[in-house]
C-alpha cells in the first residue's frame, strides 16, 4: 500500500509537472507605479502632441510633424517620436530609446494595434489590429497585465509603463539591445528583437538630431 501510494504520489508531480510545461503561469499584473503625466506631457510637447495627430497652429511653412525616417510610415515615424521624447522627459540615456524602439519594431513595427479581442480598443485611434491574447498599442502589452485599454493604446503612456519597467531590471545598461527588451517583454520569441537593434539606431539618431 505504501509503494502504491508513493507511485501515485509521484505521478501525480509528474503530471502537474507537464501541465506546468505546457501551460505555463500567467505572469503577474505589472505593479502601476508609473508616475507619468500624459495630459502635461502633450500639453507641454507640442510636437509629440502634433505626432499623435492633433493639429497645433505653426510658423507658415513650418511643420510639427516629424518627417519619415529610416523607412518607417509616417504613422510609425510618429508613435517612433513619442517613444523617444517620453525617455527623454523622464530622463532616460539614449540607450533606452534604442531598447524600447526595438522593442516596439518588433511587437507591431511601431503601429498602434488594436485587438478585436479587446473590443474598447477598437473604439479607440489605431493604426491595424492583432489578435494575441488581449496584446494591445505599439509594445503589444497585455491589458490583464500592463495596464488599462486607455493607457496602452496612449503610445506615450504605453512608452512611459515600458521604461518604469525597463528601469527595473538590474544591469539593463549593458545587457544587449535583445536581453533588456527580453527582460521588460518576457516574449517566446526572446532573440526576435536583436535583427531590429541597428535600425532601432538610426531611427533614434535621426529623431534626436
Amino acid at each position: 500500500m505504501v509503494l502504491l501510494a508513493a507511485v501515485a504520489l509521484v505521478a501525480s508531480l509528474v503530471s502537474v509537472g507537464v501541465s506546468w510545461a505546457i501551460f505555463p503561469e500567467e505572469p503577474a499584473a505589472v505593479t502601476d507605479d508609473t508616475s507619468f503625466d500624459a495630459a502635461k506631457f502633450y500639453e507641454t510637447n507640442a510636437r509629440a502632441n502634433a505626432a499623435r495627430g492633433v493639429e497645433l497652429a505653426s510658423a507658415p511653412g513650418a511643420s510639427l510633424v516629424p518627417k519619415p525616417v529610416a523607412g518607417l510610415t509616417q504613422a510609425a515615424t510618429n508613435n517612433a517620436f513619442i517613444v523617444i521624447e517620453v525617455g527623454r522627459q523622464m530622463g532616460l540615456p539614449e540607450r533606452a530609446y534604442v531598447v524600447a524602439i526595438a522593442t516596439a519594431l518588433q511587437e507591431t513595427y511601431l503601429k498602434n494595434m488594436a485587438n478585436p479581442k479587446v473590443p474598447a480598443s477598437l473604439k479607440l485611434p489605431h493604426e491595424g489590429t492583432g489578435t494575441n491574447y488581449d496584446s494591445i498599442g505599439i509594445f503589444q502589452q497585455r491589458v490583464s497585465i500592463w495596464g488599462t485599454v486607455e493607457q496602452l493604446m496612449d503610445p506615450a503612456i504605453a512608452s512611459a509603463k515600458f521604461y518604469t519597467r525597463l528601469m527595473k531590471v538590474s544591469g539593463w545598461q549593458s545587457m544587449s539591445v535583445t536581453g533588456a527588451a527580453q527582460a521588460v517583454q518576457r516574449s517566446a520569441f526572446a532573440s526576435a528583437y536583436a535583427k531590429h537593434a541597428t535600425t532601432a539606431q538610426k531611427i533614434v539618431d535621426q529623431l534626436t538630431d
